[in-house]
């Protein structure tokens, strides 16, 4: 029987087979765990044997004995032998236990020949595999496009590599600072060495921290899109506006990820100023978007029922109420080539006439406006002090954790819309000016996807490829979304459209597209070139008690940023598109060129098409 007992294949009764469960370490976890009751058990018994002992009750004979003879009987002499050896008993497994908690806790830092052999265990191991992360592959999933990988140096060590450490540097991010995607896709969420109950009874499949993850990045676009800023301060940003995937995203200046991971380069990072390279500026920071925000007040007013309006453009400009600034087109009359006429919104937009989108706005007013913005995602306030105050907006992204929405999270857009602000405040709104200027890069990106999505949906942009899509409102009708994508290919199809001419060769490619060009000035600190130290001036000011006081204050200048929104191909867009260079000047000079370069490198790559089904995953 025991020979049979000892010959059965047992493996059906294994914890993983039973539950179909694949962690291995959970069959040595089990019979630890019964080694152990079996133990304990035993000592238990020990125990209570020994203390038995002295609660035996005596023959008759033994109670009236003298002490001297009682020491002599066979009975009195066999307990204390047993006692004696139970006395063995405990000291041996004192030992046994004892040897146990060394080699399990002490050896590992004193015991030179433990260390030696160390790799052959299994928890040694499983900690060490816990402490790798997996490799971060691009959208095609091929070990070559990988972003993030192990390699072996020179010494044969086991390194951590990045394919674009550049490029890639602010998704990744560093060990200090705000999280990246390295710290946040591939972090222990257990303890790398459990003890035997916890293996058994908690460990239901195989670490996170394990698993390689599938980002949504193209690896070529990626290093392309870097390319284009070359040189250049800004961002870009290229969403597929269909399921929200995040296909390229940039800031520039960056960093390279390898030379950021001491504490006295990171700090040396952060002292820059003047470049801010730690500073993610497609999704940190604010700038005025200038006309391209008009794409947002169009969508407002198809939203509204107020998109067959028509407004007329004067030489004086137009003046919101009697006493008001006028609010003039860029030439300081009327925008050509239509001059000064009544326009509908196709023409204004084409021509991205200023007094048009103003008189809209107003029209609109600032609830309809508001309603519009929480759609998109932008946070409507009351007053410009609140605008400066918005919190971070980890809502927006569609991810597997928390943790990664919150290292991803971008500073919410704000527009002021409280009761306060005049009718001329709003007119600026509504052609991307004044209290509208708290605009990222992201947010216009998600302007462009929200007309691109054929459905009129804003869908939450997402990083990890195997994340289901997910809607974060809707915000046009599908036939709204084709109407105002329409009228977005004015801009590079229309006689008067302000990217007709940059976006040629893109036509000549096969490729519709739709987009808008902005142009916005900015108040911005003035560093010197050659020491890249902050330029101030000594001002004065009163103090609490009246008296002047001097103080530095930096000098700052009127910089123009250059803009440019883009959709492709314009009847089902899968590529949203944003580009802001900073100083750039004319948004058909410079971003327009940039995002025209990067559809055509799209179409290159497969990620924009001209037919149906030949799109790249």
């Amino acid at each position: 029987m025991l020979f049979f007992f000892l010959q059965s294949d047992w493996d059906f009764l294994r914890p993983e087979n039973l539950l179909g469960l694949q962690v291995l370490e959970r069959t040595p976890a089990a019979l630890t765990l019964i080694t152990l009751l079996a133990l304990g058990g035993v000592i238990v018994l020990v125990l209570l044997a020994f203390l038995g002992n002295f609660r035996r009750p005596k023959f008759a004979f033994e109670t009236n004995l003298p002490r001297e003879v009682k020491r002599k009987l066979s009975s009195t002499a066999t307990n204390r032998s047993l006692r004696i050896w139970q006395l063995v008993f405990f000291a041996l497994a004192f030992g046994v236990y004892g040897f146990h908690a060394y080699w399990a806790y002490f050896a590992d830092e004193n015991n030179e020949q433990f260390q030696a052999l160390s790799y052959k265990d299994l928890r040694y191991r499983r900690t060490n595999a816990a402490s790798l992360r997996g490799w971060m592959l691009d959208r095609s999933g091929k070990l070559e496009n990988a972003l993030a990988y192990y390699g072996v140096d020179s010494d044969g060590e086991l390194t951590r590599g990045y394919s674009l450490p550049v490029e890639t540097a602010h998704l990744l991010g560093t060990e200090r600072g705000t999280p990246g995607l390295e710290r946040t896709l591939y972090q222990k969420k257990e303890d790398p060495m459990p003890e035997a109950w916890e293996t058994f009874w908690t460990i239901r499949r195989l670490e996170d921290s394990e698993r390689d993850v599938t980002v949504t990045l193209d690896r070529d676009l990626q290093q392309y899109v870097a390319k284009q800023l070359e040189g250049k301060t800004g961002a870009v940003v290229v969403l597929n506006p269909q399921n929200g995937e995040v296909l390229a995203i940039y800031s520039n200046p960056s960093f390279n990820v390898n030379e950021a991971q001491s504490l006295s380069d990171w700090l040396k990072l952060e002292g820059n100023k003047r470049d801010k390279p730690l500073l993610n500026r497609a999704t940190r920071e604010y700038y005025v978007p200038g006309s391209t925000f008009k794409t947002f007040t169009m969508i407002s007013a198809f939203r509204n029922g107020k998109q067959n309006s028509i407004f007329s453009a004067r030489q004086e400009g137009f003046i919101p109420f009697r006493g008001s600034r006028p609010i003039l087109d860029a030439n300081g009359g009327c925008e050509p080539p239509y001059g000064c006429r009544p326009l509908p919104i196709t023409l204004a937009y084409e021509a991205s006439s200023n007094q048009y989108f103003a008189q809209l706005a107003v029209s609109l007013g600032r609830e309809r406006i508001s309603e519009t913005a929480r759609a998109l995602g932008i946070l409507p306030v009351s007053t410009p002090a609140e605008a400066v105050q918005a919190p971070f907006f980890s809502d927006i992204w569609n991810t597997s954790d928390p943790s990664i929405a919150n290292a991803l999270a971008p500073q919410r857009s704000t527009i002021v819309t409280g009761k306060d602000i005049s009718a001329y405040d709003i007119g600026l709104e509504g052609m991307g000016q004044g209290y509208a200027g708290q605009m990222t890069p992201l947010q216009m990106a998600l302007i462009a996807a929200a007309a691109s999505n054929t459905d009129g949906l804003l869908m939450k942009p997402k990083i990890e490829l195997e994340q289901p899509p997910a809607a974060f409102a809707k915000v046009l009708s599908p036939a709204q979304a084709r109407q105002v994508r329409e009228i977005m290919a004015l801009v590079t199809e229309g006689s008067g459209g302000t990217g007709s001419r940059v976006f040629a060769r893109v036509r000549a490619a096969g490729i519709r597209t739709g987009g808008k060009t902005g142009t916005a000035e900015k108040q911005a600190p003035l560093y010197d070139k050659s020491t890249g130290k902050l330029r101030t001036v000594t001002k004065k000011r009163r103090n609490d008690e009246g008296e002047l006081v001097e103080y530095e204050a930096p000098v700052m200048y009127e910089r123009t940023d250059s803009w440019y929104l883009s959709v492709a191909p314009i009847e089902r867009p899968t590529v949203a598109i944003a580009v802001v260079v900073e100083g750039g000047g004319y948004g058909a000079t410079t971003a327009a060129p940039i995002a025209a370069n990067i559809v055509l490198k799209a179409k290159e790559l497969g990620l924009v098409t001209t037919s149906p089904g030949r799109r790249r995953r």
